[in-house]
């Protein structure tokens, strides 16, 4: 019990601490949202949008599920984000279940619809089985991104795994495929979600030593739901450490105080990260805005017009 008070209270003086008193206004946001699949889904995306929009991200994306299976819902999204605001969206685009054709088709349509930055992924096989490649489809997320930028000069951003990709033989050959993303036109890399400020940092640096120089932009999961978040942690690899559980142990029936540790836990993340260097961040909203904001508070930035109908 004891360690677990000793880690909330240094959570909390970091927090405090002069980093986020005394930052230069140098750091850059964007944030990460999933198609609704309702219409109370979709209201509650469009209240966390227009609730995040005013820290001026630099750009935000919209997942696609497994398959295709939301392709119609992230075009939607990704097409009204590019219509009504001068925030630029990113469409995610996998390789899975799908041919060449019906993804340059979809491809071209984002580009059609003002889209001009795609997240492209591998993707994964719904239901958790195996990757297989599309026999007429694009194998990786490597040619993905070649054809991507066959079609149009799209701005890319690719996954990066500081705790290495599930399906990947060792650190060395995950790093390598990235490598291979980022030379067959890929502009950045995002990371996967991860809770140890150093699994990154190494990470980086070792990138950085294998002669990859793109930016590696850290993805931040501010966690409030502890079985949500081991779900997801399972799929795709990523430890959760002892201390952060326990931190939320007893918590299920106080929503106020969850959100009070799982803020004060990333914003301590983005402090070490941003001690380390790091000035941009991806933040996995899971369509909430509370936490995400919060943070980026806490980083510094404050609201600005992002609204097409509010532009001078």
């Amino acid at each position: 019990m004891t360690s677990t008070l000793d880690a909330l209270a240094e959570a909390r003086r970091a927090a405090a601490s002069p980093l986020f008193a005394n930052l230069d206004g140098d750091v850059g946001v964007s944030f990460e949202f999933f198609p609704p699949k309702s219409a109370k889904m979709e209201a509650q995306l469009w209240e966390t949008f227009r609730t995040l929009e005013p820290l001026g991200p630099s750009f935000v994306s919209v997942t696609y599920g497994a398959g295709g299976s939301t392709r119609e819902r992230t075009h939607a999204t990704v097409a009204r984000i590019a219509a009504e605001s001068r925030v630029p969206p990113a469409a995610h685009l996998t390789c899975v279940d799908a041919s060449r054709a019906e993804i340059n088709a979809v491809a071209r349509a984002y580009w059609d619809a003002g889209v001009r930055h795609v997240v492209a992924l591998r993707g994964d096989m719904p239901g958790g089985e195996p990757y297989r490649p599309h026999p007429d489809g694009y194998a990786n997320a490597v040619e993905l991104v070649a054809g991507l930028k066959a079609i149009a000069p799209f701005d890319i951003s690719v996954a990066a795994y500081p705790e290495v990709h599930p399906d990947a033989d060792c650190p060395q050959a995950d790093l390598d495929n990235l490598k291979r993303k980022l030379d067959a036109g890929a502009n950045r890399a995002i990371t996967q979600f991860f809770f140890s400020p150093d699994s990154y940092l190494r990470f980086r640096d070792n990138a950085a030593a294998a002669g990859i120089d793109a930016p590696i932009i850290p993805g931040i999961l501010p966690v409030s739901n502890v079985s949500q978040t081991r779900r997801m942690a399972d799929m795709c690899g990523t430890a959760i450490p002892a201390w952060m559980v326990s931190l939320f142990d007893g918590l299920d029936d106080h929503p106020a105080a969850r959100q009070l540790v799982a803020a004060t836990i990333a914003a301590e993340m983005c402090r070490r990260l941003y001690a380390g260097g790091v000035r941009d961040f991806h933040f996995y909203t899971l369509n909430r805005a509370e936490l995400s904001y919060a943070i980026c508070h806490l980083l510094g930035l404050r609201p600005v017009s992002t609204r097409k109908d509010q532009a001078a």
